[in-house]
């Protein structure tokens, strides 16, 4: 019944990648209005690394909400989103001042550290890369890689955007000869693990190299930790693996455990460089949100989850390289720590998405979600809750593993 009703009240753009209409949710399972069970291994994309509904962030909720739910920060302010902002400036990498942002989703958080870096520095252009994912706004959109279903047909693009080679710096400074002069750029931004990209991690020393040359030319070095923080890796944020301090950082998705926010989080001097009214957003820095971010970075601390995710990333590496090893469809592993994925590919060797899209519909009939990704859309990435339990996570892991010896 609620299918039906949703064909006829939801456009047919805004899709859903199963059939399961939520009644109830906790840690790493999720229970349908029908009374079945799954084991989540997409967390609402990368949202829910402290679990679903876990029972601080719900008592944080339920007393914010009872005091107040909104007032407008830019209006009257409150102690949760200072006291946050703190937090973040804190876990963040770089020994040095910093200042955050409030707003509501990844992709405002991505245009405001690009509002920020264009103010900064006084230039224009933003240089992006071959298979970037930043968001579904005009300008964020114009930042991802992939066309279809993100920017197909949504054109004209935001101008000044420039798309370079991932993970090699010399096409990179050949860029700057052909493509780009180097003193147009306001920021280069950059997603420490490509996400909906594929999974794909740099080769050793990118980063460093790549900040060196920002540095070189007087160009924000800016980290898109959207997908990739909040411990998702193994560290708090991704590029902490190389000692890289981003002068911006965007966060969002797990800061919060799904309540909507994101933020920027950078060095003082660029963060404090835009005029007092030039930042801002009616719902940015929510009480009721930042009440859940409070309670998301005590659960981190209390419950070790950064630990969590780097056994989590032994176990998932294992298992994987074990499948590329026994199943001529499964091509290679990707990603860091609890971050990771597997590609699938057909018997050439070429990008499979169908045989992605046959073993994500099997493990749904199975009781278990997980999430295909990937230009090529062959790409199975797994981002289950940090606090997933041993035996939900074996169960999971059996399920595909069993659609993979089906050969489908």
């Amino acid at each position: 019944e609620i299918q039906d009703l949703r064909a006829n009240v939801i456009p047919s753009g805004r899709t859903s990648g199963t059939t399961c209409y939520v009644e109830s949710a906790k840690g790493a399972m999720i229970k349908d209005v029908e009374g079945n069970e799954y084991i989540d291994f997409a967390g609402g994309i990368a949202v829910m690394n402290v679990g679903h509904s876990h029972p601080k962030v719900v008592a944080a909720i339920k007393e914010q909400a009872e005091k107040f739910t909104h007032t407008c920060f830019m209006v009257n302010p409150y102690d949760s989103a200072v006291l946050l902002a703190d937090k973040l400036c804190k876990a963040t990498p770089g020994d040095f001042p910093k200042k955050a942002l409030f707003i509501n989703s990844g992709a405002e958080a991505v245009e405001n550290a690009v509002k920020i870096a264009r103010y900064y520095t006084g230039r224009p252009a933003i240089v992006v890369f071959d298979n970037a994912y930043h968001g579904r706004t005009a300008l964020t959109m114009t930042m991802t890689a992939k066309v279809k279903p993100y920017k197909w047909k949504f054109g004209p693009f935001a101008p000044e955007i420039y798309r370079a080679p991932f993970g090699d710096i010399e096409a990179l400074k050949q860029f700057f000869i052909t493509g780009i002069d180097p003193e147009s750029i306001a920021a280069i931004v950059v997603e420490p693990i490509q996400g909906e990209g594929g999974f794909i991690a740099p080769p050793d020393g990118y980063f460093q190299e790549l900040a060196a040359l920002c540095k070189e030319h007087g160009i924000l070095f800016v980290a898109d930790e959207i997908q990739s923080g909040m411990g998702r890796t193994g560290k708090m944020f991704a590029m902490e693996h190389w000692g890289v301090e981003p002068d911006l950082m965007t966060v969002a998705k797990s800061l919060a455990a799904g309540m909507p926010l994101s933020a920027v989080v950078g060095k003082t001097e660029i963060m404090d460089s835009v005029h007092p009214g030039g930042l801002g957003g009616t719902y940015g820095a929510n009480p009721v949100a930042c009440a859940a971010g409070l309670a998301v970075m005590e659960i981190f601390e209390e419950e070790k989850l950064v630990e969590r995710a780097q056994k989590l990333g032994e176990t998932l590496m294992a298992r994987f390289g074990k499948w590329v090893k026994e199943f001529k469809q499964v091509g290679e592993t990707r990603g860091i720590g609890a971050m990771s994925g597997f590609t699938l590919v057909d018997s050439h060797g070429n990008p499979s998405a169908e045989t992605a899209g046959k073993l994500v519909k099997f493990c749904f009939g199975k009781g278990l979600i997980i999430l295909a990704c990937g230009i090529h859309g062959n790409v199975i990435r797994v981002l289950m809750p940090l606090v997933i339990t041993d035996e939900q996570l074996e169960k999971g892991l059996s399920i595909i593993e069993e659609g993979l010896a089906a050969s489908l």
